[in-house]
């Protein structure tokens, strides 16, 4: 399969297909951490727009979106306005991949996008990292058209009983760096491994 993965520079979802032979690329407006031979730097929209792609993955930055940013994004709050351009530029990228492949994903942590394609008519799933082998939280949202939700592959939810906040929520308590938005970002292999897996078939 042709795959894109927008708004990826990690190449941790690229890479998943990539090992099943799928000819997969990233794409970012930054340099990849990967194999740069797979990667298209540059704007994404121009990315979708320049072949027909059987699978489209994309990764729209959630600063302005996420939830957890409503005290800065929500609505009378300070930023707003950037909110509101977020989600716009996020529903202009969601509808101009539908018109290039027949099979997309949009994924973000819980964010005011998912109620307004949920309202287009679009299936909405949640999932998180225990359930793909991973003894973390990080709730996730995945929209999903021509795709079947993804099943879960590892539940380790009960290795996590015991275990402190600081261990299970490390996105949520990662320290303050240069690269902790980029850090935060990147796709747990567990869930990575299951698109590709899952959404070869």
């Amino acid at each position: 399969m042709n795959v894109l993965i927008g708004c990826e520079e990690s190449q941790v979802v690229c890479q998943s297909f990539r090992s099943l032979g799928h000819n997969a690329f990233s794409c970012d407006l930054v340099d990849t951490r990967g194999n740069p031979s797979w990667h298209i730097k540059g704007d994404v929209m121009d990315a979708i727009q320049s072949r027909y792609w059987d699978l489209i993955i994309l990764h729209p930055d959630c600063t302005a979106m996420a939830l957890s940013g409503n005290r800065w994004y929500g609505s009378n709050m300070p930023h707003n306005d950037k909110r509101i351009k977020s989600v716009e530029w996020t529903l202009k990228l969601w509808e101009l991949a539908l018109k290039r492949s027949n099979r997309v994903c949009l994924e973000n942590p819980k964010s005011v996008i998912f109620p307004l394609l949920r309202d287009m008519g679009h299936t909405i799933q949640y999932i998180q990292p225990w359930m793909f082998g991973h003894t973390e939280n990080k709730e996730t949202g995945l929209c999903l058209h021509g795709l079947p939700k993804l099943k879960w592959t590892n539940d380790v939810s009960q290795l996590m009983v015991n275990m402190s906040k600081s261990e299970t929520d490390k996105v949520h308590y990662a320290s303050p760096s240069p690269t902790r938005k980029r850090d935060r970002s990147v796709t747990y292999q567990g869930i990575a491994n299951a698109m590709a897996e899952q959404w070869s078939k």
